[in-house]
């Protein structure tokens, strides 16, 4: 099975161990069938775009258990729905990207001259 790539054509690096994020919960923005959300995008919470979030009904600063969700805080990178980012950008509070974490599949949602225009950075950190 070949492996994941990134936006960039890069290997799909890992988002965050912790809170351990992706649709899998294997820390990357893996995609698959069952992935409805197409949770694609690396990106760093911050604390604008998860009030953001909360009004429009989808509180990510809970924690959920039931779904192994440990509630997000600003600083926190997640995988990120690309509608749900999509969204925050037509609002003004689209998260910073991170590119080499972010899976190719969302380049058919968002461009990537927008996703670099919102980049985290051009070095991927800590996962945490």
């Amino acid at each position: 099975m070949p492996s994941s790539r990134n936006v960039l054509g890069g290997d799909l690096l890992a988002c965050s161990y912790a809170p351990l994020t992706g649709f899998y919960r294997t820390g990357c923005c893996e995609t698959g069938p069952d992935d409805h959300g197409r949770h694609l995008i690396c990106v760093r919470v911050t604390a604008e775009f998860l009030k953001f979030s909360q009004q429009a009904g989808n509180d990510l600063s809970t924690p959920r258990p039931e779904y192994r969700f440990a509630g997000l805080k600003p600083g926190d990178r997640w995988c990120l729905c690309a509608m749900r980012w999509v969204e925050a950008l037509r609002a003004g509070f689209a998260p910073p990207v991170v590119l080499e974490a972010t899976h190719e599949a969302a380049l058919k949602i968002v461009d990537l001259d927008t996703l670099k225009a919102h980049a985290y950075g051009t070095k991927l950190g800590p996962t945490n």
